[in-house]
């Protein structure tokens, strides 16, 4: 229990740094990379002589080590093959995704794979359905992504050392199977555990006094947020561009995607001819998708509004529930005016709540644009756990650099709310609302973490138990020369 505590807690204060699945590592559960914008280890479809050796292992399971040769093979799990370049492959990926890998080492990547290739095997089993449009769907967003980043499909294959795009993505659509199928058999087995109050109570007094959690210093926030106001003869600009454009396309035969690289306003898509490929679990707006999903093949859409500003949308291919489609976005031009008009309400709303006329909650209620929080006082919520605590050395540094001088009571001046999706700019004041300083944990003041740590141990016990459970009935083997790892699972049967 004691060092299961130290693990938890150790994975605790490396979650915003890493992600969670790499804290899994720590006790042996790893889950695969879950960034769509990366690509995770992977899982080359094996040879016909690897698939030859690996069945030649299963048939002389019982023959001494020594008699088989498994060369390039790490490791069998069920009806996955690691090879020892998998291995290497994703250390390169971990480092390019800029994870740190001084404590990584190679027996414990490879414990990872074997964990990843059993969640897989076993939700083949489970009759765990994964789709091939799913799959393509996550391929085509990572593809995307990856053009964006580096400016072309060529210089992406050329990074991975592929002669052409197919080959590509007949690899990324297995690693990509694999990672869901192995994710999804995760879900299942932890998704539906609970933690009631009284178990984080006794997960807390098991806790000896002098190794509690340290927590560092914390801030609660509040902002008044006000949205500058956009006149409807702009909106009506916008809206009649958008038509021309469409008018254009349909009678005169332009190139949408032409359209879209000269007059989006979409850094995700300009550059590409506004393409997406997307599904409905694709996570853009509603009115989007509600929108995209309505369409037949080669139509264009209305203009039609979003929180990002005005859109047509042109349906190039549907593939069953996915769409491939190219747009443009245009946000009408907000006037110095409305600016203007904004951030002297928020000075007026800010002098209110110094004269004591309002309480900062009251004024948020009242007069606050954002509907997120207006309704909790102007409460921000810490989008990796929803408390309503920011940890110093943790916290956007956007959002640290407008707060860190604000004194006790202060409130800051008008400032830009910079959304990093896009959108319309909105301008907010801010203040403290509570400070925390580093201490060790307090059960009632930092009930919120010590749940979450409670939680994790209950998960952990219940995937030590599946993995425990399943390594047993499932076919293992690990090469002579792995045996020696030290893993944290008991993969080398005896």
């Amino acid at each position: 229990m004691k060092l299961l505590k130290k693990k938890i807690l150790k994975c605790m204060d490396k979650m915003n740094k890493i992600g969670l699945s790499l804290c899994f590592l720590l006790w042996g559960s790893l889950s695969a990379m879950a960034q769509i914008d990366s690509i995770p280890d992977t899982q080359i479809e094996p040879t016909e002589e690897v698939l030859l050796a690996s069945a030649d292992i299963k048939k002389d399971s019982t023959k001494s080590p020594n008699r088989v040769k498994l060369d390039g093979i790490s490791a069998v799990v069920g009806d996955y093959v690691i090879l020892d370049s998998d291995i290497e492959k994703t250390l390169i990926d971990l480092r390019s995704q800029g994870a740190s890998t001084a404590d990584i080492t190679r027996c414990g990547l490879l414990g990872k794979l074997m964990e990843d290739r059993l969640y897989a095997h076993q939700a083949v089993q489970d009759s765990i359905l994964v789709s091939d449009d799913e799959v393509n769907a996550t391929s085509d967003r990572q593809i995307q992504q990856l053009v964006a980043q580096v400016g072309s499909m060529k210089k992406v294959l050329k990074f991975y050392k592929k002669e052409d795009e197919v080959s590509f993505r007949k690899e990324l659509f297995e690693i990509n199977k694999l990672r869901i199928l192995s994710e999804k058999m995760q879900q299942k087995i932890v998704g539906d555990i609970e933690i009631t109050p009284e178990e984080v109570r006794q997960f807390f007094n098991k806790i000896p006094e002098a190794e509690r959690p340290v927590f560092g210093a914390e801030l609660e926030i509040a902002q008044i947020v006000k949205e500058p106001e956009i006149p409807e003869t702009e909106k009506q600009k916008v809206i009649d561009k958008l038509n021309t454009i469409k008018a254009d396309v349909e009678e005169n035969n332009a190139s949408f995607s032409v359209k879209a690289i000269l007059y989006s306003q979409d850094p995700g898509s300009k550059s590409k001819g506004g393409f997406y490929s997307m599904t409905r679990e694709t996570p853009f707006v509603k009115e989007f998708k509600d929108v995209a999903f309505s369409l037949q093949q080669g139509e264009i859409s209305e203009p039609f509004e979003t929180t990002f500003g005005y859109h047509i949308i042109y349906i190039e291919k549907i593939r069953g529930q996915e769409l491939d489609l190219r747009h443009i976005l245009i946000s009408p031009e907000i006037p110095q005016s409305a600016i203007e008009k904004a951030t002297t309400q928020l000075d007026s709303v800010r002098q209110m709540v110094l004269d004591g006329e309002l309480t900062f909650a009251e004024a948020a209620l009242k007069y606050s644009d954002q509907k997120e929080t207006k309704f909790d006082g102007g409460k921000l919520r810490n989008p990796i756990n929803f408390d309503s605590r920011f940890e110093l050395t943790n916290m956007d540094p956007t959002l640290y650099n407008q707060v860190r001088n604000l004194k006790d009571d202060e409130i800051s001046r008008p400032l830009l709310e910079d959304d990093q999706r896009g959108g319309a700019p909105k301008y907010k004041i801010l203040k403290i609302t509570n400070r925390y300083d580093e201490h060790v944990a307090d059960f009632a003041k930092d009930y919120i973490k010590i749940q979450e740590l409670a939680l994790r141990e209950k998960q952990f016990n219940a995937i030590k138990e599946w993995m425990n459970k399943h390594i047993k009935d499932t076919y293992v083997s690990v090469n002579e020369g792995n045996k020696s790892c030290n893993f944290a699972n008991n993969w080398v049967k005896e």
